[in-house]
């Protein structure tokens, strides 16, 4: 009797995530990453990852970067090894900066290789960490120093309390269409600045990240899964829209009358050789 209700107890939260979706964790700060070696001026190098980046990454005519998932895998032993040199890396050894694209890198580079392992596969959301997971993202399997970090590690416990910079959400890629692109330069500690303003100048003015209709704002969920971290009211994330925000789209924002969330956040898989509905 008992083992039945266990398995009902099971399915019923199964469904209930499956209908509610992505809900997105806080940022608690893991405290040990938070050293640094300001004094280093020692680079890391991600030329591997840039390597990849320019054979395997491509920009579709609908802006969005797209990735070659099955011709990757003939390099997939120079991805592995970039992962692997990464880890081999104490980034507590560098400064912050050298940090922030490390981390960046490393959560980019590492989603690629989970969808290397499972691929074939329709969407990321398909590869499960366990039973109720919602994708790979709580997935422990990268070790660096002495801890094994998942994705979800890097994201909302090193990168988004750490920095504190919403630009983060631009930076780290998720492999779907509804995503922010995937940055087709490896970031270094000298373009961080350049990348995090490109990479959200892109997003705000692309339909699947802000748009305006009949005087309505539609936005992302990423918007509002991540309110806080845009300051929590329409307001700031208004003001968020209007400092990258280009042409057309800069004087439909300073004339809105509403705003809502967009709440068809496209999981599909980023892949170049899937006929896609783009937006």
């Amino acid at each position: 009797m008992f083992k039945n209700i266990s398995v009902l107890v099971v399915i019923i939260f199964s469904i209930f995530f499956a209908l509610t979706g992505y809900t997105a964790p806080t940022a608690e700060v893991l405290i040990e990453w938070q050293e640094s070696e300001e004094a280093n001026t020692d680079t890391i190098d991600h030329s591997k990852w840039q390597t990849l980046l320019d054979k395997y990454l491509k920009e579709h005519d609908s802006d969005i970067n797209r990735i070659d998932y099955k011709g990757i895998q003939s390099d997939v032993g120079l991805l592995n090894d970039y992962v692997d040199f990464l880890l081999d890396i104490d980034p507590r050894d560098f400064n912050k900066k050298e940090q922030f694209a490390y981390w960046v890198n490393l959560y980019n580079a590492a989603t690629v290789v989970l969808i290397i392992e499972n691929y074939p596969v329709e969407s990321i959301t398909k590869i499960k960490d366990s039973l109720l997971s919602f994708g790979p993202w709580d997935k422990e399997w990268l070790e660096v120093g002495e801890d094994i970090l998942s994705l979800n590690d890097i994201e909302h416990r090193i990168l988004r309390p750490i920095w504190q910079d919403n630009r983060i959400h631009y930076a780290v890629n998720c492999a779907s269409l509804s995503c922010p692109n995937l940055s087709s330069i490896a970031f270094t500690s000298d373009n961080t600045a350049e990348q995090l303003k490109n990479l959200a100048t892109e997003y705000i003015n692309h339909p699947r990240g802000v748009s305006v209709i009949n005087n309505r704002l539609h936005i992302s969920s990423i918007y509002d899964w991540y309110k806080e971290d845009f300051g929590n009211s329409n307001q700031k994330l208004l003001e968020h829209f209007l400092q990258y925000a280009e042409h057309d789209l800069k004087s439909q924002l300073l004339n809105l009358k509403n705003l809502s969330y967009k709440d068809d956040y496209d999981w599909q898989l980023n892949d170049l050789n899937q006929e896609l509905d783009l937006f």
